[in-house]
């Protein structure tokens, strides 16, 4: 048997994970492949720092020299970032390996590209660490599912602003002491811009929307908004609605056949939705299909040996490919859906108003919320110093409907200012 030969770029957190794993599991990886394999490289940014359990002559500054060499067949990417980590990939590919990427950012960018790339060359692009750590749900969604028809996925697909949210949840903490204690215990980065602004799950649900629709979704073509917003109040609100907040990412098939909409915002669910009990720094993504029905994939979404994980279950597979003389599945986007504005998404929705404490003013509230083809389901009014808290819950409305509302609200004599808008779904 040939040893199969595999570059590693990046010894960081995942990196090193993956070549640990190599290492003491390399009898297990043999027996599951049908062959041998072995790092032929790591490649590192800088010289000189601790490496342990890497012998030393593996590694190498020289990510390009690496992936040219003609002795490699496999190259794995934990480096993240785009063009860099782009010219790799192809370069990679241009020599004939294969290639399992854990990079979210760049396969949500330029995956039709990169597909378009592996298949020129007659080699693998895998990518299921991309999206939720240690979940298997890439693989499902494109293989397990190829047979059905998948309509929803709606998912918490980053583990931080879980944390964040499920923190102020419990213990009535407000955002900034929540992100300071998820900072301290590193489930949040130093600059958490991309996790709480929302950019991290939407380039996964980008990538989820592609996979479960077989259409090209582009990151522009998902709606986002974080976590930041979100107060104590609206916990409070959502508590007393028997629901919790989370930020969702949500990717639906239009019921026109024709269509999708993809969107990551934080939501109110009900306490009775799988999605609510999700505590901590845990991911789960919950699957709407035609014949499997509802199905939920739950667990670990980040950390270095979860997302290893991920990585060695591609790796093994692309290795199976080299030796079978074969490439897996590549993107399908056949359906060619058509990505629909957020402004045509129909949900429900929580409003918090302060108002003046005037009688007739619930009436003018509603009066403008029906002008505009949004009724309410319920309502909430306490007094306090200097007017009202009002907080409302509406039946489906199109969002461009709400924000109309929403908007002429603000110009209305007795509304002091709109405190909360939360989108409600699951019911």
């Amino acid at each position: 048997m040939r040893t199969l030969k595999v570059a590693l770029l990046g010894c960081g957190v995942v990196g090193s994970e993956v070549a640990r794993y190599m290492d003491t599991h390399a009898a297990e990886l043999t027996a599951r492949i049908g062959a041998p394999v072995e790092l032929a490289g790591v490649a590192v940014r800088r010289d000189g720092l601790p490496r342990p359990g890497i012998p030393e002559h593996l590694l190498t500054t020289d990510a390009d020299e690496l992936v040219a060499r003609g002795d490699v067949d496999v190259v794995v990417e934990v480096i993240g970032g785009l063009d860099r980590a782009r010219d790799l990939i192809t370069s990679a590919f241009a020599h004939g390996a294969s290639v399992v990427s854990a990079n979210k950012a760049l396969i949500a960018a330029e995956g039709a590209a990169l597909h378009a790339g592996a298949a020129a060359h007659g080699v693998d692009l895998y990518y299921e660490a991309a999206v939720a750590g240690a979940i298997p749900l890439l693989r499902p969604l494109r293989e397990s599912l190829a047979g059905d028809r998948v309509n929803r996925v709606l998912g918490i697909v980053n583990g931080t602003t879980n944390f964040v949210l499920d923190k102020m949840d419990s213990l009535g903490a407000d955002y900034p002491q929540a992100l300071k204690e998820a900072t301290a215990l590193g489930y949040a980065e130093a600059d958490p811009t991309a996790d709480v602004e929302g950019h991290d799950a939407a380039a996964k649900a980008a990538i989820l929307a592609g996979i479960a629709f077989d259409t090209r979704v582009r990151v522009q073509d998902v709606h986002r908004e974080g976590i930041t917003g979100i107060t104590a109040a609206d916990i409070a609100a959502a508590k007393a609605a028997g629901c919790v907040v989370k930020l969702l990412a949500i990717c639906e098939r239009g019921t026109d056949g024709a269509s999708v909409t993809v969107r990551v915002h934080p939501a109110m669910i009900p306490l009775e939705h799988p999605l609510a009990a999700v505590r901590g720094a845990f991911n789960a993504v919950f699957v709407e299909a035609d014949a499997a029905g509802q199905l939920m994939f739950y667990g670990p979404g980040a950390g270095g040996a979860p997302t290893a994980s991920s990585v060695l279950g591609d790796l093994v597979a692309v290795c199976r490919n080299k030796l079978a003389g074969v490439t897996g599945p590549g993107a399908t986007t056949y359906a060619e859906l058509t990505a629909r504005p957020m402004g045509e998404v129909v949900t429900r929705y929580h409003v918090g108003l302060d108002v003046a404490d005037r009688p007739e003013l619930l009436a003018e509230v509603a009066t403008v919320l029906a002008e505009h083809g949004v009724s309410v389901e319920s309502f909430n009014q306490r007094r306090h110093e200097g007017g009202c808290s009002l907080a409302l819950s509406t039946h489906e409305a199109t969002d461009a409907a709400l924000s109309a509302a929403v908007d002429t609200l603000r110009g209305t004599a007795g509304v002091h200012g709109v405190t909360s808008i939360v989108r409600i779904e699951g019911r």
